[in-house]
Parts: C-alpha cells; structure tokens; sequence
C-alpha cells in the first residue's frame, strides 16, 4: 500500500477538496448591497492558486488578478509588458485554486496594455479569453474614450470595473506614479470621468491615488457604482492593495497608502484575515497616514 493516503496531495499544494463554503458566491446583486448598506468591500490582488484559496478562506470579497503581476511576479519596471496571455494563464491558475477549495470570492482580472485600446471589439475577444478562463468581471484603465468600451461590454454581458486616478499603465504619460484629481480642473475631470463610466454600466471603479475628499464625494455620487480606494482614502465603498505589499514582501519600498499586516501576525491566512477586518471596522485606511 501507498504510503501517501489519497487526501494528502505532495509538494504543499491544495487539498483535494474543503468542507462547504460558510458564505454564499460573491455576487454583483452582493456587492451592490454591501455598497448600499455600507459593507466595506475588500479586495486583494492574487496570481496563483495557494494565495487565491488562501485568501478566500480569510474572508477577502474580491481578487483581482492584477497586471501588477509584472513588477512582484515577473520582475518587470511597470505593467506595460504584460500579455494577454499571461493574463489569461494567471485568471485560470487563481480560477482552479478557488475550485480546489469551493471559494466563493468574487474574481476580477485586468485587461493588459494594448489589449482593449485599438477598438471596442478588440476589447471584446481580450475580454472574452480571460471570461472563459474563469473571471467574473474584467477591468481596464482610463476615462473618457473608455466609456463606449465599458457600454460596448457591459451590454454583451461583460460585468466591467473601471480604473481611474493614477492609472499604471499610462505612468509614462502621467509623469510618474503621481496623486491624480488636484485641482479643480482635474476634479471635474476625474468626477465627469467618473459618472460617464458609471453611466456606461460600470458596476466598481477603483480610484487610485486620488485625493481623499475627491474620493469620498465620487462614492457618495456614484450609486450604482461601488469605489474601490488605493491610496484614496477611507471614504470609498471598499479597499484593494497589492497582496505582496500588504504581506511585506515586495521588492522595494512600500507606497505611502500601504500598511504591512504581517506584523504581529503568524501566518499569511491571519494577516489577510486581518485587512479584511481593518478595512471593514474602518481603522484602515487611516487618512492621516495612508491618503492625500
């Protein structure tokens, strides 16, 4: 007989199966409702099936599979260089670690640069390959020419989170990674950005870098839309950071709108755990800290 028993499973990956899910599927009818009774939403980024299942168990509403994996994963200087494919390779492993565990987390992944620019129904088929690898909502960056994108998706049944303020994959022409919406000009800008994209159907925006008085008038104006901060303060519907900066271990210095929850913790799961808790007693973010 084999000395390894059929539930254990080698190299430290997932187990064959868990017990049932104690919380139904995250949902977009769930988030809207969280947003309407005021349930913070959390949101970390994911890349792999360990960290996925990982997270669902510590209770996060929301991963992104962010094109950030190019910088903590791929080691690249921003997100320019990441592909549609690697994408779609990245969803699929975050998809399969959620299946392993039955995770209930809500999975949005990014269109990379160049993968929705060229036209609408280019957006459509990079949209469709990370669908069918398993996310339940697709994200892209910018306003204004976006907006006939996000309708063009959303009307074929493409649940859609837009992506404003400091957008990473335009940093070249920001200037550098920047606080975004200072000034009244670029206010009304980023607020009549952020309404059109509403109006187009976009279900979430996140608001990166953006002011935090900026922030919390766009949540209170944007009711169909839940706001997701990065270094924008406390005033949004929900929170999102980069797995690896929260956990500690990134590769550089962390940015300002970023708290590491390893410390005191003794495991990646409580630290997670942890976030999820600040982020929903809202003592994270802390404003006089973590904001503009």
């Amino acid at each position: 007989m084999s000395e390894t028993s059929p539930q254990t499973t080698p190299y430290g990956t997932l187990p064959p199966a868990s017990p049932l899910a104690p919380r139904k599927p995250v949902s977009l009818p769930r988030l809207h409702d969280m947003r309407t009774r005021g349930e913070k939403i959390t949101m970390l980024t994911a890349y792999d099936a360990t960290f996925a299942a990982v997270a669902d168990a510590a209770g996060v509403d929301c991963l992104l599979v962010g094109d950030s994996l190019g910088m903590v994963c791929q080691g690249l200087s921003s997100t320019v260089g990441v592909t549609l494919d690697t994408m779609r390779y990245h969803t699929e492993s975050v998809v399969r670690g959620l299946q392993r565990v039955q995770g209930t987390t809500w999975v949005i992944a990014d269109l990379p640069f160049g993968s929705y620019h060229e036209s609408r129904e280019l957006a459509l088929r990079s949209a469709s390959v990370l669908m069918q690898a398993g996310a339940h909502m697709v994200k892209l960056e910018g306003g204004g020419w976006t907006t006939e994108t996000v309708r063009f998706l959303v009307e074929r049944g493409i649940p859609v989170c837009a992506h404003l303020g400091l957008t990473p994959q335009t940093v070249h022409a920001l200037g550098g990674y920047r606080v975004q919406g200072r000034g009244d000009a670029a206010s009304e800008r980023l607020r009549t950005e952020a309404l059109a994209l509403q109006d187009a159907g976009a279900a979430m925006l996140v608001l990166e870098m953006v002011p935090a008085t900026l922030s919390a008038q766009l949540t209170h104006e944007l009711t169909r839309c839940a706001t997701i901060g990065i270094g924008a303060g406390k005033g949004t519907a929900g929170q999102v950071l980069v797995m690896h900066d929260m956990l500690g271990i990134n590769l550089g210095k962390n940015p300002k709108f970023v708290r590491n929850f390893m410390t005191g913790q003794d495991s990646v799961r409580a630290a997670m755990a942890a976030f999820v808790a600040a982020v929903k007693d809202g003592s994270f973010p802390d404003d006089s800290l973590h904001a503009w």
